[in-house]
């Protein structure tokens, strides 16, 4: 099947150094999109080529293009006329902008030399790339002043604009651990189920995990483990909406027993049950066959 029938969208980031592309290329990725930074103008026809390889599943790309590949800039243009020519590709330029001053004030902030003024005054550097890319900001078909914006302010504009009325990019990560093998380093809440009864303990259960009907049921049976339940799915509630107001993409949820193999792992598949009527959950049993291993 040729990409004429699938359709692909490309979005070239571009526009003033310091005016966000680094908060936008993440956003792009939130969204799904195959992401490539600084890609030199000259090498836009041949990356086309890979994208209109039917063969691959690549159907949405962002590319950022800017003046660190200014060697490279006139070409760019060129590069714009050929896209315009190929029908089974969806282009769009996105153009960020923002005030002389406001880019100033950031490139002190971040002690960082503009890249056409390296040595010299900031302001010498940011004046001489508007005048280099005045043509581009014209041919963007979006332009956004991030002079007053957050960064979680421009997400939440690129996310609404780019996003599909079906896309949902917010996500819950629920990871089963074990202690004795080191805290997950990307949870964001880490529970503690210690404290519960331990099928370890129990002869048949021991060989078994929290997979396992007859270890969950041991699991939930305390009136521990139902009180536990209860005020960590009321908290869970409330804080998730939050973080998603707040910008997060993904929030890593990580419960951690001793080994790893039974009350976390019942506790963990409970729990992504129980939200994904209102999310997107992910399940991940970290330490599930280290006793396998040991």
């Amino acid at each position: 099947m040729e990409n004429e029938e699938k359709g692909t969208n490309l979005v070239i980031i571009t526009g003033m150094s310091g005016a966000g592309k680094t908060v936008a290329v993440q956003s792009f990725e939130d969204l799904g999109y195959y992401c490539v930074d600084n890609l030199p103008p000259t090498l836009l026809p041949k990356f086309l080529e890979l994208m209109k390889d039917s063969t691959n599943n690549i159907r949405k790309v962002a590319l950022v293009i800017d003046l660190r590949g200014r060697e490279f800039f006139d070409s760019l243009f060129e590069s714009l006329d050929v896209l315009g020519k190929e029908n089974w590709l969806e282009e769009h330029i996105l153009f960020l902008d923002a005030k002389d001053e406001k880019l100033v004030s950031r490139y002190k902030e971040t002690r960082r030399a503009h890249p056409l003024a390296v040595g010299g005054l900031p302001l010498n550097g940011i004046q001489q790339e508007r005048k280099i890319l005045d043509e581009l900001r014209g041919r963007s078909q979006r332009i956004i002043d991030t002079t007053n914006l957050k960064p979680k302010e421009l997400r939440e504009k690129i996310v609404k604009a780019y996003t599909t009325d079906k896309q949902e990019i917010f996500s819950v990560h629920m990871v089963s651990f074990g202690f004795k093998y080191g805290l997950p380093i990307d949870a964001d809440l880490v529970f503690d189920v210690r404290f519960l009864p331990n099928p370890h303990y129990v002869g048949h259960l021991q060989p078994l995990t929290g997979l396992n009907q007859e270890v969950s049921s041991y699991v939930f049976k305390w009136s521990e483990t139902q009180i536990f339940n209860e005020k960590v799915l009321d908290l869970l509630q409330f804080m998730l909406p939050q973080y998603k107001k707040e910008g997060k993409s993904q929030l890593v949820v990580a419960i951690g027993c001793t080994g790893g193999q039974h009350r976390s792992v019942a506790l963990t598949e409970y729990f992504a049950k129980e939200l994904s009527a209102s999310y997107i959950t992910h399940i991940s049993h970290r330490d599930i066959d280290k006793r396998k291993e040991h």
